[in-house]
């Protein structure tokens, strides 16, 4: 009968670790990235097992048409985009034989952006001020072999800025690499 219950127990201790073991396989890791797309510097600093703090330094590209003028301006404005970050599909992925290393996931996330003043702009169509922007987020990232990044994000948010607050459709689409 003793020899049931250590077999019992080095089983669940085997077993537990081969859990422990799987879920570190598939937890996020600090990451540092360039991306290309719209120029600019990324830090990812892992929080917990599934969540991040995501930080963002690059420059927006931003589109407008002015129908008064009937001419449309191209304007390029310095960002800073925060995120809290939850990863929720690490553990389906790993388990098809996909791919989770450097965050490779679907995740949810809590976004605040502030965009500045645009340094390039054209008067005649109106002054581009800063903004302050809040988003629920959905978005995938993927980092490939030779740490090629893609990643995407959509999401409803709340603008605001000197003139105005309006609901907004929130999204981003970047390609870059990782770099640690």
């Amino acid at each position: 009968m003793k020899k049931n219950y250590i077999l019992l127990l080095l089983f669940t201790i085997s077993f537990t670790a081969i859990q422990a073991q799987e879920e570190a396989s598939v937890s996020v890791k600090n990451q540092f990235k360039i991306n290309l797309l719209f120029p600019g510097f990324v830090y990812e600093h892992a929080l917990s097992a599934k969540n991040t703090l995501y930080s963002e330094a690059a420059l927006g590209l931003g589109y407008r048409y002015n129908s008064y003028y009937d001419e449309s301006n191209v304007y390029l404005f310095p960002l800073i985009n925060e995120q809290f970050r939850h990863y929720y599909n690490l553990e389906k992925r790993a388990n098809k034989g996909k791919r989770t290393a450097f965050n490779s996931g679907n995740y949810i996330a809590a976004n605040v952006l502030y965009s500045f003043p645009s340094i390039s702009t054209n008067d005649k169509f109106g002054n581009y001020v800063g903004s302050f922007t809040v988003a629920a987020l959905w978005g995938l990232q993927r980092t490939y072999k030779g740490r090629f990044n893609l990643e995407f994000n959509v999401g409803p948010g709340v603008n605001f800025d000197k003139y105005d607050t309006e609901f907004v459709p929130v999204g981003n689409f970047t390609l870059g690499w990782v770099i640690k």
